[in-house]
């Protein structure tokens, strides 16, 4: 129920938004090696970065009158590696808006992989 209201709520956002984007830019930091990556994700379809699945499901950006900010709205899957004979399973870790101002705000939690908002594009 929780989850349909977000969703629902993360689509309302877009629609209403000023700004409409189609891919929402954001930066991975894999925090064993220190390498950072910036990632172009297309609304709606899954990424990869590292052992984990995002999925962008909004994205929008304030008008250039306003303070900036840019928020999207993501859902992120753990796939950690499977035992030998088993199954690997996929475990939601995260869902919920990202702030490119305020990045620990709303911040994903995970041992490895940092994810953060930087951008949306048309």
């Amino acid at each position: 129920m929780i989850r349909t209201f977000a969703a629902a709520l993360a689509f309302f956002a877009l629609a209403a938004s000023p700004a409409f984007a189609e891919r929402a830019i954001i930066r991975g930091l894999d925090k064993i090696t220190g390498h950072a990556s910036d990632y172009a994700l297309t609304i709606g379809r899954p990424a990869r970065i590292g052992t984990l699945e995002v999925i962008a499901r909004a994205c929008t950006k304030s008008a250039p009158e306003d303070t900036p900010e840019v928020r999207i709205y993501v859902e992120v899957f753990d796939h950690p590696p499977a035992r030998e004979g088993e199954e690997a399973e996929r475990r939601e870790i995260f869902h919920g808006w990202l702030f490119a101002s305020s990045p620990s705000i709303s911040a994903v939690d995970h041992p490895t992989y940092d994810i953060w908002a930087i951008d949306c594009r048309a």
